[in-house]
């Protein structure tokens, strides 16, 4: 390998635009004479990385790491010194002799595969009633949009690709490497891409790293088909859009993330340049962390059904410890970013994401939406969000989303901690939810007492009025199923619990079945025992009225004559806080 001269090598530093570089990898904000972004080389939520273009330099104060245009290059594409000149000379205009023996002339020669291929699609589409054309046309992408984006139309063809690397004196081993050629078993190669229309998929240099392809011919199969996995093209770290998204990212200081070309695309035409999308996976630690250094504002905005959202939920497990703060933007029911966007227009779309709620919100919701009127439920709805506030790094941030859930399904923010500290060190959230039923007082104890005698024996129910009974019970949910259960009462009739069942709640439900289930007593015990608990409740809540008249008694503007007629003389002074006689288990 050739030795580059130094005088070059300094050449190419004077002359590389050091903020314009790393601005492709980081958000960069001006202050004074330097700028500021979150360092690329470690995880960081306070910006400490600097860039100095009047000396040509970058340093992070927080993992020390520092150097010039070159340095940050080797650093972040994996290259070798010479590797990083040449490629930085080429961007400013010096040119350098190419030295492909190595590891990384293999990479430039995947790209140079990729860039003939590029070349071939683009003239596909160009080529007058191609099926890709009029597929764009019907999706309402205009020409100026095709060639803005650099769309293009594989023919239907198998060699159209294999003849153009041959033509550009490309080793088609070289196609094959960058997943454009398959390899026929009885030798001989093909285009992996025949009648697609194509998307190319670009690195923040603008490089093709990989394609897309969307099927347009009848019967083809699967709809959508990228090239695979190579060294240039990392699934988990590539998104579409680059390198056009970056500086709308950082004017709007948001990334929008969807799942599909066609919607990226319909963003921008919407004029949300900042739009991402993934290439067929889903969000990855490498793609957090790739929007992390751009923004920490995240817009999620994918399909409204049941995947959509579970989809949301699994972007939030790699997005949240790296601080990016996310909103999911719900579409209506059936629809996508493009047939919004055709259906209702621009505006339609720019409401929908600015609506967007944050994330985590939307997840609380829809795991309160199935239910937590009891404990077990409750606890359900804490097990699992907790997991996701396990992932927030900061405490009051943390602090507050815990709160938010306790109000949310009406239970304790010291119980909701809990469970994601629970959550936290990886164990069971639901351990740290108190579910177990509250410590009944004499009331309820007499009151299920009756329930179970009308179960045994529902036709001691025909004596008292139902209205009479439910007015004593002071548990709204325990007269719930008083009145129930003794409008279901009849003689010599046993009660269809079930149907006394489908007309409660479900934790009201519960308790009647659990009652049910109790050992039978006979009905001479279940006959005393209602009528004992009926004079009970008498007693108990006429005591409640001497009480709350004695209260009102002691304020100064008292009315006592009335007050003192409206006592009941000859009110029992029996202990209602002893209970009945019982005649079975409590």
């Amino acid at each position: 390998m050739s030795r580059i001269a130094e005088e070059t090598i300094q050449q190419i530093r004077d002359r590389a635009d050091i903020v314009g570089l790393i601005g492709r990898f980081v958000s960069l904000k001006k202050a004074g004479s330097s700028y500021k972004g979150r360092c690329p080389f470690h995880d960081e939520k306070t910006p400490s990385f600097n860039v100095r273009p009047d000396r040509g330099s970058y340093y992070c104060f927080g993992c020390q790491k520092g150097g010039n245009a070159i340095t940050f290059l080797m650093e972040m594409e994996n290259l070798t010194f010479p590797e990083a000149v040449r490629a930085l000379g080429a961007e400013v205009g010096i040119e350098i002799a190419e030295d492909r023996s190595g590891p990384r002339g293999d990479s430039e020669r995947l790209l140079a595969a990729n860039a003939v291929a590029q070349a071939c699609y683009r003239a596909g589409l160009a080529v007058p009633g191609n099926p890709g054309a009029a597929y764009l046309a019907q999706r309402g992408i205009d020409a100026d949009t095709a060639e803005r984006f650099g769309l293009g139309f594989a023919p239907d063809r198998w060699d159209t690709v294999v003849q153009a690397l041959r033509a550009e004196k490309i080793p088609v081993e070289d196609g094959v490497k960058a997943g454009l050629l398959s390899e026929r078993n009885s030798g001989g190669h093909y285009d992996r891409l025949r009648g697609r229309v194509t998307f190319p998929i670009q690195d923040v240099r603008g490089r093709v790293i990989g394609f897309g392809g969307r099927a347009v011919l009848p019967d083809q199969e699967p709809k959508y088909l990228n090239t695979p996995e190579t060294p240039i093209f990392r699934k988990r770290e590539a998104f579409y859009g680059f390198p056009a998204a970056l500086e709308a990212i950082r004017r709007a200081e948001r990334s929008i993330v969807v799942e599909g070309y066609f919607d990226r695309i319909a963003l921008d035409r919407a004029g949300m340049g900042e739009g991402l999308a993934t290439c067929g996976t889903a969000l990855t630690e490498e793609h957090a962390r790739n929007l992390q250094r751009r923004s920490r504002q995240v817009v999620l905005l994918f399909d409204g059904d049941e995947a959509g959202q579970r989809a949301i939920e699994r972007s939030l497990e790699v997005m949240l410890p790296h601080g990016l703060r996310v909103r999911a933007a719900t579409l209506p029911a059936g629809d996508d970013p493009d047939s919004l966007l055709e259906r209702e227009g621009a505006e339609a779309l720019r409401r929908v994401i600015d609506a967007a709620l944050p994330a985590l919100d939307f997840v609380i919701r829809r795991a309160v939406a199935k239910g937590c009127a009891t404990p077990w439920e409750k606890a359900d709805v804490v097990a699992a969000v907790a997991p996701l506030l396990a992932l927030i790094p900061s405490g009051v941030e943390r602090g507050e989303y815990c709160a938010q859930v306790a109000v949310a399904v009406g239970s304790e923010a010291q119980h909701v901690a809990r469970a994601v500290e629970r959550a936290r060190r990886g164990e069971d959230a639901r351990d740290a939810i108190p579910v177990a039923p509250r410590r009944s007082g004499p009331e309820e104890r007499n009151v299920r007492q009756l329930i179970h005698g009308l179960l045994e024996h529902p036709k001691h129910a025909q004596r008292f009025a139902v209205d009479e009974v439910v007015g004593l019970i002071a548990d709204a949910s325990l007269g719930r199923i008083v009145r129930e259960l003794m409008t279901a009462c009849a003689p010599d009739v046993p009660v269809d619990v079930e149907g006394v069942a489908a007309r409660l709640e479900t934790e009201e439900a519960n308790l009647l079945r659990s009652l049910a289930a109790r050992e039978a007593f006979d009905e001479d015990a279940a006959a005393r025992t209602i009528e004992d608990t009926v004079r009970w409740l008498k007693r108990r809540r006429s005591k409640d009225r001497e009480r709350a008249l004695t209260d009102e008694m002691r304020r100064p503007d008292a009315d006592w004559q009335r007050l003192i007629k409206s006592k009941n003389p000859n009110g029992s002074e029996s202990d209602v806080s002893n209970p009945p006689p019982m005649g079975s288990q409590r």
